[in-house]
């Protein structure tokens, strides 16, 4: 059993570690938390290049605290 990432507070190599996020979508997400913490995990489809084929595949692996 792993500890689900809480995408509001990981750290970039938490956020690597999520299946389809690169470099360039870890950044995307850091910057995109400081101005709307996300409030459900849903949220991070909102985030440019996260789509819902994307969301698919880590929303059993994040959470929102």
């Amino acid at each position: 059993l792993f500890a689900k990432i809480d995408i509001n507070t990981a750290r970039m190599e938490d956020l690597h570690s999520l299946k389809g996020i690169g470099h360039t979508k870890a950044v995307a997400i850091m910057e995109y938390r400081k101005k709307h913490p996300f409030k459900k995990i849903e949220d991070i489809m909102n985030v440019k290049g996260i789509g819902k084929k994307t969301f698919e595949k880590i929303k059993s692996e994040i959470e929102v605290k």
